[in-house]
């Protein structure tokens, strides 16, 4: 009982941006899933959360396109090369993404990841 009325009042005192990436990193535990903020270089992970921007970037005549993925403790950038869309790809939808972890201009990516479409998260 103690826990259900500190997690009300938690709730009760905390922003929006709070409370979002507390149920993503609840979601991404109740699926077995890793922390964005505790994947390594060149492991290979499994990761869920929200896409919070996804866009086309010819680079050198190759399409790429690139999503951001934050599950609630830190973002990963997934691209996908040769590809100028993919259907279910777009902002605001919860996935889970299984890949290699790779430093691009230190910045956490994912090539080319295996992706799952999830429900939407009630938050």
């Amino acid at each position: 009982m103690a826990g259900a009325l500190r997690r009300w009042l938690n709730r009760l005192s905390s922003d929006d941006d709070q409370l979002e990436a507390a149920a993503l990193s609840e979601s991404s535990d109740a699926c077995g899933a890793q922390h964005a903020r505790q994947c390594r270089l060149g492991q290979v992970v499994t990761v869920q959360g929200r896409l919070r921007s996804v866009d086309l970037r010819p680079a050198d005549s190759l399409a790429t396109l690139h999503a951001e993925l934050y599950d609630g403790t830190d973002a990963i950038e997934l691209i996908w090369l040769g590809r100028r869309s993919i259907p279910g790809i777009e902002p605001g939808r919860t996935i889970q993404v299984v890949g290699r972890v790779a430093n691009r201009d230190g910045v956490k990516t994912i090539y080319n990841p295996n992706y799952e479409l999830r429900p939407a998260l009630i938050a």
